[in-house]
Parts: structure tokens; C-alpha cells; sequence
């Protein structure tokens, strides 16, 4: 398998060489359609200037060409007889077409250089060929000549090209270095991350990732870390609930076995045969209150697509809460001021929706101590409407509000478990509310506490 490292180095390296053959491309193009025509015109003129003074100087002739050619051009002067005379370096290539020749000697003058043709790999500025030349018709002596001429680049450019090369030579050898050790820089975060996966996939969460960095990988080490803390508190919810589960279920069970061994003593008395009959009855109550409402918070945890919504009234709803609870009320001379407006109406799953209600009026009810009192209230705010439910009792401590609505957490274990609470009833509260996309809230101090629900109309 190639290494992430590798495939960056590779791919960063083709780049390179791809942006250097199109930008070689691009400039050849650039030559052939601007540079071509304006270098042909130019050699031109510098060849027009030789031929006047070659004319005009004629006893000088050979020796201004050979201090011209020393200059940095290339000279073939050709005769009508074929007789040739080099100045300069010589061609390549004399690869010139006879009636290219012909037509200089005839006077006119040949445009090689503008006419040099189109090739995407050759530059035809460094074509050393006598068919890339500028021609111009001569006489010297009487006898006509054709002037072929055209800049010796390796004597005009000879040190440049060196420095160019070498500056280009130094460029790929620093950059590929350069793009080994930004490469390196590139990949150890990614292959950290890789390696923290695998730790993640055996358990351990317990992890340093470098977080510092202010780009996406940063970025991503920084989620990535919050998902590991996430999922190590996931790990360590999902160990206490099975834990908590299994204490529920083994407390009950515990009592209930022992008890029935109790009663297979036939010389038990009748209150002590009743006694243990009742707590036997009651823990298997608590069994089936504890399983009806784990599997209520199952189906809640799949039930983000399932429910009834339908719009119903608030105060129909409330008031029939508060008549189930009316016997209660009454068992613990608890007063209930009940301050519902008629008219509100709320989309949302009714039953579920009830069970909130019923559950925190219930704790209300069985947490606070006789001649007390409870405040229900609902209210319009904005788009969304504010149930409260509040009691005179004597609070919760600060410490333990953060806990409340967490799975079998309980603020006075040892009353709430002789209750037969199960600690998930304000769990099952807080999934609903959640479901219906709102929120519930919890305010407590030595006079009461109040819980603040507050839903979406629509």
C-alpha cells in the first residue's frame, strides 16, 4: 500500500513537472505568435545595416563580418557558384531549400526567422539551423552574394544559460527537498490521527493530539479530540447504565428471593407471612415499573421519525394531569394553584407529552412535605410556549442540579429507592422535550423548585 506520504510527494512532484512543460508550452506559443515576427524584423534591419556597409566598404568587407560574427552572429555568405564563406560558429544544419537561395541572390530578401515553423517542443529562437536565418542579397565586386545571418545564442547568452540552468537546477533540487520536508509536515498530524483511531478502536481513549494549528488539520485534530472525549464519556455513560441496570434489577431480585424462602417456612406467623408477601409484592412492582420505563427510553432513542404530532390544548391536557394526581394532592394537604390560559395549543405527540406532566407533578408531589404547595403555570413567549411547574419544598442542593436528569441518578437514594423511584423518570422527561425540539430547565433553592419546559408551537 503507497503511503499517504509518498502519493503527496508524487503527485506534488508531477505537478511541478506538469506547471513546468505547460508554462514551456504557453511562453513557445507566446514566441512564435509575438516574439517571432518582431526578432524577425529586427535581424532584418541589423542585416539591411551589414549589406550597406559591406557595399559601401568593400575593401573592409571580410573583416567587418569576422568582427561582427566575433560579436555574437552566425555569417554564411554564398556565391552564385556555390562558393561558401563561414564567419562564426558554424550552422547545424544547412538544411537551407535551393529556391530559398535563389530568390536571395535574385535580390529579395529571405525571412527564415518569421517563417520558422510552429513546433510545441522547439523554440525557434535557439534553432542553430540556416534555414532559422535572415538572407539578404550582396555585392562585392560585381559579384552577387547571398548573406545568410542570424544571432550565435551560445556566444550572445553563453553565461546566462549557465546561470539560468543552474539557478533552475538549484530550484528543482531545493524544491524537492523542500517538498519532502513539507510533505513530512503534511502527513505526521494525519498519521497521528491514524494512529489514534487505532487506539480509539481497542479502547483507550487517553490521548494528546496537537491542536494548536490554526488550519484545517488543526481544525480536525481539535474534533477530533472533542469526538474521543465524547466518546470515551459515551463509553463510560453506556458502563454506569449497565451497572446501574444491573444493580436495579439484582436489588429487587435479591429481596424478592429471599423473601420467598421466608415464606416456605410453614411455621410463620401470619403478620410476618403477610409482611414478607407485601415487599415481595412490591419490589416486583418496582421490577415492572423499572422495565416498562427502560423500555420507554429504548423506543425514545429510536423514536426521532415516530411520533404522533397533532395539535391539542394545553389546559385540557394539564387539567386532567392534575385530576389523576387529585388524590394525592389531598393525601398530603398539598394546595395546587393551577394558572393555564384557555386558548393555547401545542403541536406534539399528546401521550408522550402527558407523561412529562404527570412525571413532574408526580416528584413534586412526592418530594415535598405535607401543607405545601405546587404552582402550575403555561405561558406564550414568542413562538414558543413555557410550562412551570413549581413547589414550595425545600430544594435541591446546587451541586446535584447538573445530575438530575441523568439515568438512575437520584438526589436522596435511600427515600427515593424505598419509593420505588428508579431514577429514570426525568431522563424519560428530558428525551420527550428533547424530541419535540425543546428544552427543560431547573431552577432550585431553600424555598422550591422549579421546573421550566418550553416547547415549539409549530
Amino acid at each position: 500500500m503507497r503511503s499517504l506520504y509518498s502519493r503527496v510527494f508524487l503527485i506534488t512532484l508531477a505537478t511541478v513537472i506538469f506547471s513546468s512543460l505547460a508554462g514551456f508550452l504557453v511562453s513557445n506559443i507566446y514566441y512564435h505568435m509575438k516574439l517571432k515576427p518582431f526578432n524577425d524584423e529586427k535581424l532584418v534591419k541589423i542585416a539591411v545595416n551589414m549589406k550597406d556597409y559591406v557595399e559601401d566598404h568593400q575593401a573592409d568587407a571580410k573583416a567587418y563580418l569576422r568582427s561582427t560574427a566575433d560579436l555574437g552572429y552566425e555569417m554564411l555568405l554564398v556565391s552564385r557558384q556555390g562558393q561558401e564563406l563561414s564567419y562564426g560558429s558554424p550552422f547545424r544544419e544547412k538544411d537551407l531549400a535551393p529556391e530559398s537561395l535563389q530568390m536571395v541572390l535574385n535580390g529579395q530578401i529571405y525571412h527564415g526567422v518569421a517563417h520558422f515553423p510552429n513546433t510545441p517542443f522547439v523554440t525557434g529562437f535557439f534553432d542553430n539551423t540556416l534555414r532559422n536565418t535572415i538572407g539578404v542579397p550582396v555585392t562585392l565586386n560585381g559579384e552577387r552574394y547571398a548573406l545568410f545571418m542570424r544571432p550565435d545564442v551560445v556566444l550572445q547568452f553563453g553565461e546566462l544559460r549557465i546561470f539560468f540552468a543552474l539557478i533552475g537546477g538549484l530550484a528543482v533540487v531545493f524544491s524537492v527537498a523542500a517538498m519532502l520536508l513539507s510533505t513530512r509536515y503534511l502527513v505526521k498530524p494525519i498519521t497521528r490521527l491514524t494512529e489514534a483511531t487505532k487506539r480509539i478502536a481497542q479502547g483507550s481513549y487517553d490521548m494528546v493530539l496537537p491542536v494548536r494549528r490554526r488550519d484545517e488539520i488543526g481544525q480536525l485534530a481539535k474534533h477530533f479530540s472533542t469526538m474521543s472525549r465524547e466518546l470515551e464519556r459515551a463509553e463510560q455513560a453506556r458502563q454506569e447504565f449497565v451497572a446501574n441496570v444491573s444493580h436495579e434489577i439484582q436489588s429487587p431480585l435479591t429481596s424478592i428471593q429471599g423473601f420467598a424462602e421466608a415464606l416456605l417456612n410453614r411455621d410463620l406467623p401470619r403478620e410476618e407471612y403477610e409482611h414478607y408477601a407485601s415487599i415481595i409484592n412490591e419490589e416486583s412492582r418496582h421490577l415492572s415499573i423499572l422495565s416498562k420505563q427502560l423500555l420507554l427510553l429504548s423506543s425514545l432513542d429510536q423514536a426521532s421519525e415516530g411520533l404522533h404530532k397533532k395539535k391539542f390544548n394545553l389546559r385540557s391536557q394539564l387539567r386532567q394531569v392534575v385530576q389523576v394526581m387529585e388524590w394525592q394532592l389531598g393525601e398530603k394537604d398539598i394546595a395546587l394553584k393551577f394558572e393555564v390560559p384557555a386558548d393555547i395549543e401545542v403541536n406534539g405527540d399528546e401521550v408522550l407529552l402527558s407523561q412529562v406532566w404527570m412525571n413532574l407533578v408526580s416528584n413534586a408531589v412526592k418530594y415535598i412535605p405535607e401543607g405545601r404547595s405546587i404552582h402550575l403555570k403555561a405561558d406564550l413567549t414568542g413562538d414558543r410556549c413555557v410550562v412551570r411547574v413549581t413547589d414550595t419544598g425545600d430544594g435541591i442542593a446546587e451541586d446535584q442540579l447538573p445530575y438530575l436528569f441523568d439515568r438512575f441518578y437520584r438526589v436522596d437514594r435511600a427515600r427515593e429507592r424505598a419509593s420505588g423511584s428508579s431514577g429514570l423518570g426525568l431522563s424519560i422527561v428530558k428525551k420527550i422535550v428533547s424530541l419535540h425540539e425543546g428544552t427543560i430547565e431547573v431552577e432550585s433553592s431553600s424555598s422550591g423548585t422549579t421546573f421550566k419546559v418550553s416547547l415549539p408551537l409549530l
